[in-house]
């Protein structure tokens, strides 16, 4: 029992509550072991370790310390750089460098290990925390993870881990309103909205689980329940927006943005996509819809994208993106931001434009530019450049 340093802490009320559902301490002539403790005085830390490690010579628990690896996602981030990665903690087996496994719904191969001083490591064994890298999506916080003997195997297990899941959500009870963000305040009133369904999205583990936990805590009223039926971090995919269309939610987006095919898809079915940068924005949002007191916002409307497909360095300029554009129009000026993985890894202004060695005002979809983006210069082969542009609308239209 944790916060034993409370100021009305009561272990022993505690025992009784928990002896009314069958677990009766040992020094009470049962059979469960209760130990008092708290993390932050470091009480009775000792003591637990101890009877964890009798309990556990008990009950003769051991693990298989050969064949292929198992284990479980303790957290997973995008890291901007090495992308995704994930904590696990190896259950049985060993797990080595180069291994192809599957978490999830999704696969990765091995090709970086860390232990937990962040130390490169080649192998882990049973009850090791080790960090890897190599997959091709974060998973999400207790999946878990399993070794198979190649790429192969792991589409064909991904596979049709992704048709049964189809399956169970088009064979789910179908809900009988639509939500839609134009008229989400008049369906609450009326009763004919009795759930707000949410999947979130963000660039990190710990933001979105902040997200989460501050959506929860909104009060919605009596007659209202908002559900975070998915949460992950990575950008907005496909499966993101027909989990959507199948659950009547709205997609929120934490510094992440969807693909222009995932954009589109969304559209088609009417799934709203909201995108932010400020947590405190996105709560507030969603409070003064319920209330139905939204004031007249700014939505984004995308301009253009461009890919980078190689890096200049111009002396007294800096580093210089040598792009093409694959979408709309990149306007010099425009404010513009660059995703990586479709995570935002910096936003900012077009500050130069140019066609070859000459100046240009705006660069339209096929056509190969130079991009700056003032004194940022931490640009990779494979970014996207995206330029935005702000547009007044009604609140009817947004949260």
């Amino acid at each position: 029992m944790n916060k034993i340093d409370k100021p009305n802490a009561n272990p022993m009320r505690v025992r009784e509550q928990l002896s009314e559902l069958g677990l009766v301490p040992e020094d009470w002539g049962g059979d469960t072991i209760y130990v008092d403790v708290s993390a932050k005085k470091h009480v009775g830390i000792e003591d637990l370790l101890e009877m964890i490690l009798l309990q556990a010579e008990i009950m003769d628990i051991k693990a298989q310390m050969d064949g292929p690896a198992r284990g479980v996602v303790l957290e997973s981030k995008l890291d901007k750089n090495k992308g995704p990665m994930c904590t696990l903690l190896i259950q049985q087996g060993e797990l080595k460098k180069g291994d192809v496994f599957v978490i999830g719904t999704k696969w990765g191969k091995a090709r970086a290990m860390y232990d937990f001083r962040g130390a490169p490591i080649d192998r882990a064994t049973p009850a090791t925390p080790v960090e890897i890298i190599g997959l091709t999506e974060p998973p999400s916080a207790g999946d878990t993870m399993f070794v198979v003997p190649g790429e192969k195997k792991a589409k064909e297990i991904i596979e049709y881990l992704q048709d049964k899941e189809k399956i169970s959500r088009l064979q789910a009870p179908e809900q009988k309103v639509q939500v839609t963000l134009e008229d989400l305040y008049s369906q609450v009133q009326d009763g004919k909205l009795k759930e707000l369904n949410l999947i979130i999205k963000g660039d990190v583990h710990g933001t979105v689980e902040a997200i989460v936990s501050s959506v929860k805590g909104i009060d919605a009223g009596q007659d209202m329940r908002i559900n975070v039926i998915h949460s992950a971090v990575g950008g907005i995919t496909e499966n993101d927006v027909l989990l959507a269309s199948t659950s009547m939610a709205i997609i929120v987006g934490f510094n992440v943005r969807p693909e222009p095919k995932v954009r589109d898809m969304a559209k088609k079915n009417n799934i709203d996509i909201k995108l932010y940068t400020v947590i405190y924005d996105l709560i507030e949002d969603i409070k003064q819809a319920l209330r139905g007191m939204l004031e007249p916002v700014y939505q984004e409307v995308i301009q253009g994208r461009a890919e980078v497909r190689d890096i200049f360095k111009v002396p007294k300029v800096g580093i210089i993106a040598g792009c093409m554009v694959t979408e709309g129009v990149m306007q010099r000026g425009a404010q513009a931001r660059l995703l990586r993985d479709n995570v935002v890894i910096h936003e900012g202004k077009v500050e130069s434009l140019r066609r070859f060695k000459d100046d240009a005002r705006e660069v339209l979809t096929g056509f190969e530019c130079g991009i700056g983006l003032g004194n940022y210069n931490d640009i990779k082969v494979g970014d996207i450049i995206e330029s935005f542009t702000q547009e007044k609308v009604e609140a009817a239209t947004t949260w």
